[in-house]
């Protein structure tokens, strides 16, 4: 079995997708999906589907989605596989959970990526850190779980798969800037900006790409634009590492340049106290 969730749910078995038409079975296999090898317990995956207000007929209906899920997958797996349906999609005491190796799952592989390029950057290996980051993001082919319903379990777990993603875009933009590809980044920072409006950490990227790829006067209205947002929404200031940022841009210091920033620190801490 194959399953994604960076993205559109998918689930094959050989080669048959067994991904349910019908929203609530979909959130079932979303959630268990998401936990392969562990135990989902009934009231949560009640929880998930109806909220607090659960039907008289919860527990028996639930029963039913998971019948139609172990059929749609007995049918992917072929007749020659009696009751093999029932053994990967089990029942434990008190709840379901999917029999398949972590692997199976597509956020499983962007873990792994994630941490293998987590350890590059703290050894120093920018070139793999870069090359393990983007193979991470590459898996991604869209919102996580765009098309399926979700209640609130899933919704939980998809603000984390998405912070997650986003996290790692700025741990990738900030080893492609020491590694000097500035240019090459600010079409993509543009778009990140306008998509988070009041995003710190990006925008000091963007500074600096700009800064770097000699739109001084550029890179400083990308500081007043995001100045101007956080007083008006907010009634802030920009953090103290922004602000000396943007100071340090105007006295063109020269530990903005690609060799003289930190080598393993993010770009918003390039002026951290």
């Amino acid at each position: 079995m194959q399953i994604q969730v960076l993205g559109p749910l998918s689930a094959e078995v050989n080669g048959g997708s067994i991904v349910p038409t019908a929203g609530k079975p979909r959130q079932i296999l979303a959630l268990l999906a998401l936990y392969p090898g562990r135990v989902m317990p009934v009231p949560t995956l009640m929880e998930e589907v109806w909220g607090t207000e659960l039907p008289r007929s919860a527990l028996t209906t639930l029963q039913t989605y998971i019948l139609q899920l172990r059929r749609r997958l007995g049918a992917a797996m072929g007749p020659g596989n009696p009751g093999a349906a029932k053994e990967v999609l089990a029942t434990r005491h008190g709840g379901y959970l999917l029999q398949i190796p972590g692997q199976s799952v597509d956020v499983h592989e962007y873990d792994r990526l994630v941490a293998e390029g987590q350890s590059a950057i703290e050894t120093g290996d920018d070139h793999l850190a870069a090359a393990r980051l983007r193979q991470a993001l590459a898996l991604w082919k869209g919102p996580a779980l765009v098309d399926v319903r979700v209640g609130p379990i899933l919704e939980i777990d998809v603000m984390r798969l998405e912070e997650s993603r986003l996290v790692t875009v700025e741990r990738r933009i900030d080893v492609d800037l020491r590694l000097g590809r500035h240019t090459e980044l600010l079409a993509e920072l543009t778009e990140l900006i306008a998509r988070h409006p009041q995003h710190e950490g990006l925008h000091s990227q963007a500074m600096v790409a700009l800064y770097r790829s000699g739109r001084q006067a550029t890179a400083l209205d990308v500081y007043r634009g995001l100045r101007t947002r956080l007083i008006e929404d907010l009634g802030v200031e920009p953090s103290p590492q922004l602000q000396r940022l943007h100071q340090a841009m105007l006295a063109v210091d020269p530990a903005l340049d690609v060799l003289g920033g930190a080598r393993r620190g993010s770009t918003f801490d390039l002026y951290a106290a």
